[in-house]
Order: structure tokens, then sequence, then C-alpha cells
């Protein structure tokens, strides 16, 4: 290491010029960026922008092919992630790296136990992580099995093993996405804890009222490039979406009355038990009519996953009857989904990896997956692969996909371009019912705007539209009427209009508040 210029020495973190490549793809275009010590730092920037590679340098995950890493003043090499928490960086992932049936004392002292005898490493784990809690509002059971512990929790185990590790500087990708409001809420409170305590933290997100409300300065990232610098008080969501897109955004979902007609999905008395007998739904009755968005929220894990997956002929209907455009499925006629496509249902499911693509195919094979059999994609025993490539590479143009290229391998475009790809997929083969599972999840503002408009413009295409997102603000701007799920029960139902962050977290957490219990007993009565 060689000592930094003396003018520098108040930043926990400079990049000079980082540069990376994989193959055509230039990731990273000779960025600087300067992070003060002590300072909540966000970063923002469109899919595919270059932030989660530049993290990934951060955290040596890859290495630059140019560029220097300045730690504290100090030039550092990075070349993996034992290195990475040497020199004091820690990182939470947006997908929890805990071993689930380990306690969260065993998570947070594995590959850090610090000597032969484990009772005595586990006693000392004990008493620092007790400080660790008590400093900065991570409390957490250390003795209970990760498995049975909820997401937020999850997260504060994350951040102890950082901090348990010394971490000065804490990495958070996408922290919120699983997250209620009042957990969120916690959260921040955290945040601002540890800066407090001068940990400096920098914070990845593409929910931009959480950058507002939680760092200090913003950098924007936009194809590769560092564009922007602000302090966050002198700037404004609007002003960031339109740095991070290079055109004005429109936050706000623009939408008219809706106009429901006819039931096109009806669910009565829906039960079902997973393969170890754990009841995930339990007596859901739910409708949605032409012209309508129903959104359905809820901390994840409490049942709206299986829902999508029984509705859409992923698992089997156990009990309880489904209605899809004038076709009932009972659990004697039991249907897959190649069925219920044919009764035009179109699936945008949850998981784009699991359920949506399958990474090593390109991207015109991905983009007929479930549609393959159609008539304009074959000819006799043949399918007509020119003509799979040109649609594909139409509608990706229309979706603003990027990079336009169908014959990329799906597993080498960001997160946010494979979701565009699913959800162009399954949109354009113009539904009369959608079930859409987090649509927007990991997706920039400039997509989310898109997308946004797109659902929008099903419902008043007369289309009857199913959503399922843990955004609360996504919830309460496209649905007409909000449902939430709790431990597999619809346990309340709310017109948007009424509808809180504060109203909703509460029922999110099986509490129902006065105006919620009026609306029941009205509907009771």
């Amino acid at each position: 290491m060689t000592a930094q210029t003396a003018g520098t020495a108040q930043l926990a973190i400079e990049l000079r010029g980082i540069d990376k490549r994989f193959g055509a793809v230039h990731a990273n275009k000779y960025i600087d960026l300067q992070v003060e010590k002590g300072t909540i730092h966000g970063i923002v920037g469109e899919n595919g922008a270059g932030k989660s590679t530049l993290m990934s340098i951060i955290y040596g995950f890859y290495e630059a092919d140019e560029g220097q890493i300045y730690i504290d003043g100090q030039q550092t090499r990075i070349s993996d992630s034992k290195a990475a928490i040497s020199a004091g960086i820690g990182m939470v992932h947006q997908h929890f790296m805990l071993i689930q049936n380990f306690t969260a004392l065993e998570n947070v002292i594995l590959g850090a136990e610090g000597g032969m005898l484990l009772n005595v490493s586990m006693a000392k784990a004990r008493a620092e992580l007790e400080r660790l809690a008590r400093e900065y509002g991570l409390d957490v059971p250390l003795d209970i099995p990760v498995e049975r512990l909820s997401v937020g929790l999850q997260q504060r185990i994350e951040i102890l093993k950082a901090l348990y590790r010394g971490a000065r500087i804490l990495i958070l990708d996408e922290p919120t996405g699983v997250l209620t409001p009042q957990e969120t809420e916690h959260l921040f409170k955290v945040l601002a804890a540890l800066k407090e305590q001068g940990t400096t933290v920098m914070l990845i997100t593409h929910k931009l009222q959480e950058i507002m409300a939680a760092t200090d300065n913003v950098s924007v990232m936009r194809r590769g490039e560092m564009v922007a610098h602000v302090v966050t008080s002198e700037t404004s969501r609007e002003q960031l979406a339109e740095l991070m897109v290079g055109r004005k955004v429109l936050l706000q979902v623009d939408k008219g009355e809706a106009n429901p007609g006819k039931v096109l999905l009806q669910v009565d008395k829906l039960s079902w038990r997973d393969p170890s007998g754990v009841l995930r739904l339990d007596q859901v009755n739910l409708t949605v009519r032409a012209g309508e968005i129903v959104g359905i929220a809820g901390v994840s894990g409490n049942g709206q996953s299986e829902l999508l997956d029984v509705l859409s002929g992923i698992r089997p209907l156990q009990q309880g009857s489904i209605t899809l455009n004038g076709h009932q499925i009972t659990n004697l006629e039991p249907v897959n989904p190649a069925q219920v496509r044919q009764y035009k249902v179109g699936h945008i499911p949850e998981d784009r990896h699991k359920m949506g693509l399958i990474n090593s195919f390109a991207a015109d094979e991905a983009f007929v997956l479930g549609y393959h059999r159609k008539a304009e994609y074959n000819h006799r025993l043949m399918t007509k692969r020119e003509a799979i490539t040109a649609d594909c590479a139409e509608k990706m143009a229309k979706w603003d996909v990027r990079p336009q290229d169908p014959a990329l391998k799906t597993a080498n475009f960001s997160g946010g371009n494979q979701q565009k790809l699913v959800i162009a997929r399954e949109m354009e083969q113009n539904p009369d019912i959608l079930l859409v599972g987090q649509p927007t999840r990991g997706v920039d503002i400039g997509a989310i705007e898109a997308i946004h408009q797109q659902i929008i413009g099903m419902r008043d295409a007369d289309k009857a539209v199913l959503l399922v997102s843990v955004e609360l603000e996504e919830i309460m701007s496209l649905a007409d009427r909000i449902l939430v799920m709790f431990d597999g029960k619809i346990v309340g139902e709310i017109p948007a209009q009424m509808a809180t962050e504060t109203m909703l977290g509460l029922m999110m957490a099986n509490i129902l508040p006065d105006e919620v219990r009026q609306l029941q007993s009205g509907a009771q009565s």
C-alpha cells in the first residue's frame, strides 16, 4: 500500500478510473467516486448501468481491468472478498447468504470462529453480538434457526455478520425489497445509528424515496459511466430519475377510474398444503373483474407465491375451485400451465430465474417459452427460427430490452432486462387474465414507468389483472382494490383510494386498523 494525498484523508472510499469489460460489454467506464467517512452514500442507475459490477469490484468479486481503489486514504488491492473484509468492507446482499437451519449465532461466526475451541469462540461471539445489538438496535434471537425468523430479522443478522468481522464500510444491495414499511423504518434507524458511530454506508436501491430519506450524497450511473454526484438535500426524486434515464420520467401512475365488468377470475375456498403438510393457502376467496386491477399486498412468504402458482397451473389444485374465463377448475379435473394458457391467461412469475427463463437459452428461445407451439412459430415439424428471431427483435425494441440481441444468452442480460423480456413475452400474447408477480423487482425507474403504463393499459382494455407485489407504493398506485395476505389467509380488503402505507403495513402484520374493521363489518352486515 502507498499513502494517498492528505487532501482526501476523510474519504472512506475513493475510486480512480475504474474500468471493467466483459468481452464486448463495457460494464464500467473509467469511474471516479469519492465516499466520505461516516456518511450514507446512495448509488442509483438504470438496469445495466454498471452498479452491481462496481460494487462487485469494491467487494472483491471482480478485479478492475484498470484503475485504483483507496480505502481510508491508502491504495488497496482487493483481489477477492477476503481482501475486502480485511480492508474493513462488508456487504449485505439482496438475497441473504444465510444457512437456514443454523441459528443466528452460528451464521454470524461461520468462517470467523477464531480458535480451535468452539465453545469459547461462541461465548465471545455472543458477548460481542449482544454489545452490537445494544449499540445499533440490531436485536435478534441468537439461538433460533434462521428459517424460523422473519426476513427483517434475517437482514439484521447479515448486518451483524459484517459488523462482527470489523466492517467500517457497509454496502447494502436493494435492502428493503422484502421488508414491511415498519421493518424498513427500523432499518433506516439502524443505518442512522451506524453512521453516528462512524460507519460508512453505501446504499444501492431503485427506490428513490428511500434515497431521499436515508442518504447524505448520491452518485448516479448511466450506461457504465458515472454521470453525476449530488448532495441529497439539494436534489429531488424527479431530478435523480432524469439523471438516471437521460429524460424526464413520470413518477406518478397516471390512470383514470376503473370500470369493472364481468368476473373473469374467481377463487372459492382455495386451500393448499406443501409436501411437508404445512398449510400455505387457507380458504382463500377472491374475484377479479374485467377492467380492474386487484392487488395483493403482504410480506413475502405469506402465500402469495403459492396462490399464483396454483392459479397458473404450476402447482396442483387440492381444495376449492378456480374459475378462469368461464372455465371451472377443481381437484377432480386438474390442469397444467399449457391448459391455463389456452384459457387466455398470462403469467408473469415472481422469480424470473426459477420460473420465467432458462438462462442457457438465447433471448429469442426464452421469448417463446410456453408459446413455442403457436402456428406462427412452426412449419410442420420444424420451428420457424427466422420468424421467432424477428418477432423477438421487434419486441425487444418495443420494450427497450438491452442489448437488443436475440442471440444473446438470457444469463448475460441484467436482471431488469431479463424481467422486461418475460413481461414482453406474456403481455404481447394479449391475455384476458394477467397474473403478475413482482413486476418491477430489480427494474430501474425508466422501465418501471413503462411497465406500469402497460399494466394500466391492460386494465383499460377490459383485462382482469391480479397483481402481487411487496412494493406498497406500487400496489397503492396500480390497484383498484387491495387484498392483504397473512399466513395464507386474506385478512382484509380495502379500496385503493383509502389505503395508506401505515394501514397496509399493520394489516400485513395481521393487525386490522379500525377503518378496515368497519369496512369488513359493513360488508358482512
